[in-house]
């Protein structure tokens, strides 16, 4: 019996986390996301057209594979499972027969991306004026 109840009680504290977790994240307007994101220190930068459409270059997503260069059409797929994200089609470039890969958001001026759900961003991208 002991058992039982401190198995509900892991169950509605890992609920209440996610709820808390969830909260944690700044709502954002696909209206607010084309532009010019940058990553400083690896030169790696990723442009969302208000047309749909997006270049990326020099990306290494997981942080240790070369960078390579991408394009393609651009979604914002908001309300998924636990994260916003934006759904990159990739029709160009340096990704072989990857048809698409996900950047999620992270508030209205910054986007990454994480290779490993339990794991941190391995490329986090803040959106800079256009050169």
């Amino acid at each position: 019996m002991r058992e039982r109840a401190g198995g509900r009680w892991l169950a509605a504290a890992l609920a209440v986390s996610a709820v808390l977790a969830s909260g944690c994240t700044a709502s954002v307007d696909a209206d607010e996301l084309p532009g010019v994101y940058r990553d400083e220190a690896t030169g790696a930068e990723i442009v969302l057209g208000s047309d749909g459409t997006f270049s990326a270059t020099d990306v290494s997503m997981d942080g240790v594979s070369d960078p390579v260069d991408f394009s393609g059409e651009w979604d914002f797929l908001d309300d998924q499972a636990s994260n916003d994200f934006v759904y990159l089609s990739v029709e160009d470039g340096g990704l072989g027969r990857t048809g698409g890969v996900q950047l999620y958001t992270s508030g209205p001026e910054k986007v990454y991306f994480n290779t490993d759900p339990d794991g941190p961003p391995t490329l986090e991208l803040t959106k800079t004026a256009a050169r």
